[in-house]
């Protein structure tokens, strides 16, 4: 009862996601309300040409498009379902009469009513189209405005910091703001008559306290857990540890902040500075947990970053410093110090009751900057050098990353620092800052990865394999697309901006008539891996359940498995292609290209598919023969539709192209069976009893365990040699992959039987013929002046092989020595 509950639930929620999922899912919905939207409209379109428009009002104009634009966007769909059933209808009538065609009264008749329905059906939804258009423009005339004045905000000039009037005008600030603290806190001092309840405020200031210093021993502690863990959970337990180097001194900020809020003697001079606090704590304890994390005095695992020593510490000092920093301009420039000409947002933290002047903010923030672009450029000295401190002919991503990070950064503190002398001190910090958590962001992500590839090396057992896989490659990929939306949060882009670029990138880009969006390449990629994944489960179930079975041998098991993969991966494709929505039709005009390109540059590549595709149906080779192909011999071990894998006898693989497989001889030794004919030819010497000789051959070769008997081997006796009486063995090999080793056997007997039995097996003989060895002597003394006679002609034929004796010969006229 309980399964068949969990059935029904299960169908009901999926015809549920199926039902909204469809487009007719919006027919129950009711047409917007065009005399309210026309209103807004022009209202807005008014609102929009005026410059004078306050930045409140163009966010509600901007808020209520969007509405709009999601309302109209749902009706576009409207009469969806009658739509395509009259479009059936029309399908049905067949093809429209071409010119100078007609066709019968009633179907025409039937035609012009449906093709009017249509006409009527559509019309909400063009009306709905049209002002979902209308909408959207308003929305992106709002976004152009706004990045305007934001442009303005920043391109804003005041008077450079480096003049007196600014110094003075930066000191009557300070002044005014002593003053304004110090009267505040005396007045609430003898307002409240002192503290309330001191014990329960020391408690929590003791608690803080002890907090804050015991970051000291929680510095300790990811050293301490990861020399207890081993393997390759070291690194994932002493990065979690290492949190807590953030979340415990936090605590301590908040306690110390609450407890001093308690207290009553803070107002609206000081209590900005207080709320400011936690800010502080988060972003120094931050940037103090990644330093420590980056550039490790010892590391717990491996090292993040190769670095020597000196620069790791070196670095750690200057890192920890600009943390300092960081976080004392993010407190004073939201409390104290705005930027000149922002406008401040309703959600933005409270700030001191006073003013500063636009010279005397400059001569801030630029002493602020000054110390930060010294850390900063400090480090940025030591990032772009990484390179050259990994020690290695291929440094790895992330150090050719932080290379070019610590290039640009000197630029950016050159930059900055010049602007902010000139007076620009909107821009100056629009670049800076952004530059210093743009590069805590890089190490995040850095540590980031290392933790998930860690973690997967947990899982698996095999921290090596791990890192050579494509896991660091996909998890840099995902992790960067991740990481895009808070980069742009970095450098100026806000919520609203980032969810109008969400949208334009959910509807997608058109390209040769085909829509792309996001959804539509996911749902490909899910249907086409689910696709594959089915055909692969297919093949393994018939290559290990199925075909072995059945009576087809291995090579029509090997051809039918490839078959499925094809046909498998092909529906897959087409499946994920339908169900994305693309229309293949409107890939015509490139099928018409690539079928150019076929003609030309792939015509090679199209005869091996094709020839692969003949290979895999008529079989001619199969996976385990033995065949010579193309001047090579091997066993297949490989048919695919582009070529056919060989290893050779040596031990080698041999890539033939199929075309050459079908255009050229093949042999193909195993074939349907393993049998096989070997040829061992023998030569004995003249003189040798021949019937003797045929005996002893044929009772080596009968002996032999995989010669057959039928058919019988045969000893033959082929001729009269110059050297030999020359004999052959021909025998049948049930398999004639151990031919080679049947013909070495053989030889090895036959040699033995012929020293046993007296048969000599001669040597090649040759006679020598000199035509006048007399030239060859040494002439007499009385004679040596003479001239030679010409040698007499032999009588014998020139090609007889008699010759006359060789100097120092027997005299018999033989030539022997």
């Amino acid at each position: 009862m309980r399964i068949r509950c969990l059935h029904a639930v299960l169908l009901a929620a999926f015809l549920l996601v199926v039902q909204l999922a469809s487009p007719g899912a919006a027919q129950e919905q009711q047409a917007p309300d065009y005399e309210s939207w026309e209103r807004f409209a022009t209202q807005a379109e008014a609102a929009l040409d005026d410059r004078t428009t306050a930045d409140q009002t163009l966010e509600s104009i901007r808020e209520n498009a969007i509405r709009w634009r999601d309302e109209f966007e749902q009706a576009q769909d409207l009469n969806a379902r009658r739509i395509a059933t009259v479009r059936e209808q029309i399908t049905a009538l067949g093809p429209v009469p071409g010119e100078g065609e007609s066709e019968a009264e009633d179907i025409a008749a039937r035609r012009t009513s449906l093709n009017e329905q249509l006409a009527e059906l559509q019309a909400p939804g063009i009306k709905a189209t049209e002002a979902y258009s209308r909408a959207d423009s308003l929305v992106t005339q709002v976004d152009q405005i706004d990045r305007l004045r934001h442009a303005e905000e920043i391109m804003a000039a005041t008077p450079s910091p480096l003049l007196p009037p600014s110094w003075l005008a930066a000191g009557e600030d300070a002044a005014a703001i002593g003053t304004g603290v110090v009267d505040e806190f005396s007045s609430m001092w003898a307002e409240r008559g002192g503290i309330d309840d001191l014990p329960q405020l020391l408690f929590y200031l003791l608690a803080a306290a002890a907090l804050l210093y015991g970051r000291r021993v929680v510095d300790q502690l990811p050293a301490h857990l990861g020399k207890r863990t081993r393997g390759d959970a070291r690194a994932v337990v002493a990065f979690v540890a290492s949190l807590t180097q953030i979340l415990v001194p936090m605590i301590g900020i908040f306690l110390l902040a609450w407890a001093l809020d308690a207290t009553g003697l803070f107002g609206e001079w000081t209590r900005p500075l207080l709320l400011g606090l936690p800010l502080l704590g988060l972003v120094f304890f931050s940037g103090r947990w990644l330093v420590r994390m980056m550039f490790a005095e010892h590391h717990v695992a491996y090292d993040t970053l190769h670095l020597p020593p000196k620069q790791r510490n070196m670095a750690r000092l200057y890192a920890t410093g600009l943390a300092l920093v960081t976080g004392f301009h993010s407190v004073v420039s939201n409390a104290v110090l705005p930027l000149s000409g922002f406008v401040r947002r309703d959600n933005a933290p409270p700030m001191i009751p006073y003013e500063v002047s636009p010279a005397g903010a400059g001569v801030a923030h630029f002493i602020i900057m000054l110390a930060a672009s010294f850390f900063l450029f400090q480090i940025a000295n030591i990032l772009r050098r990484m390179v050259h401190f990994d020690g290695t002919d291929s440094p790895p991503l992330r150090a050719w990353i932080l290379s070019f990070a610590g290039r640009a950064l000197r630029i950016v503190v050159v930059v900055s620092l010049a602007a902010m002398m000139f007076g620009y001190v909107n821009a100056s910090n629009a670049l800076f800052w952004p530059s210093v958590k743009s590069l805590w962001l890089i190490g995040v992500l850095i540590l980031l990865q290392d933790f998930l590839l860690d973690l997967l090396s947990m899982f698996r057992g095999d921290r090596d394999k791990v890192r050579a896989s494509l896991a660091p490659i996909v998890l840099t990929t995902t992790l960067t697309l991740l990481s895009l939306p808070l980069f742009a949060l970095i450098w100026g882009a806000t919520l609203d901006e980032l969810g109008e670029m969400w949208t334009q990138i959910m509807q997608g880009v058109t390209l040769g008539g085909i829509n792309l969006s996001p959804g539509a390449v996911l749902t490909f990629f899910v249907v086409f891996g689910i696709g594959y994944l089915l055909t692969g489960w297919v093949k393994s179930a018939m290559r290990t359940q199925i075909l072995p079975r059945t009576k087809l041998d291995q090579g029509a098991q090997t051809a039918a498995i490839s078959g499925i993969g094809y046909i498998g991966v092909f529906l897959a494709a087409l499946l994920a292609i339908t169900s994305a929505g693309f229309d293949l039709s409107n890939l015509a005009i490139v099928a018409g290209a690539l079928s150019v390109g076929i003609g030309f540059g792939l015509q090679t590549i199209v005869q091996n598919f094709v020839s692969g595709i003949i290979l895999l149906i008529e079989r001619p080779i199969s996976v385990g023969d033995w065949v010579e192909a193309g001047g090579q011999q091997g066993i297949v071990q490989d048919v695919s539709v582009r070529s056919t894998r060989l290893k050779t006898f040596d031990q080698t693989d041999v890539i033939i192209p199929n075309s050459d497989l079908i255009s050229q001889p093949v042999t193909n030794w195993t074939r349907g069976n393993a049998r096989g004919r070997i040829i061992v030819p023998v030569g004995v010497a003249y003189g040798t009893d021949t019937r003797k000789v045929e005996r002893i051959l044929r009772e080596i070769v009968e002996d032999q365990p995989t010669v057959l008997i039928d058919p019988a081997p045969l000893v033959l006796f082929q001729g009269f040699g110059a050297d030999s009486l020359d004999f052959e063995i021909r025998a049948i090999l049930s398999d004639i992959g151990g031919g080679l080793g049947v013909c070495s056997e053989m030889r090895h007997q036959i040699a033995a039987r012929f020293v046993e039995e007296g048969i000599e097996i001669p040597y090649a003989q040759r006679d020598i013929w000199l035509r006048n060895p007399e030239a060859l002597q040494a002439p007499k003394p009385a004679e040596k002046d003479k001239a030679p006679e010409p040698p007499e002609p032999p009588s014998q034929p020139q090609d007889s092989h008699i010759i006359g004796d060789l100097p120092g010969g027997d005299g018999d006229g033989d030539g022997d020595l």
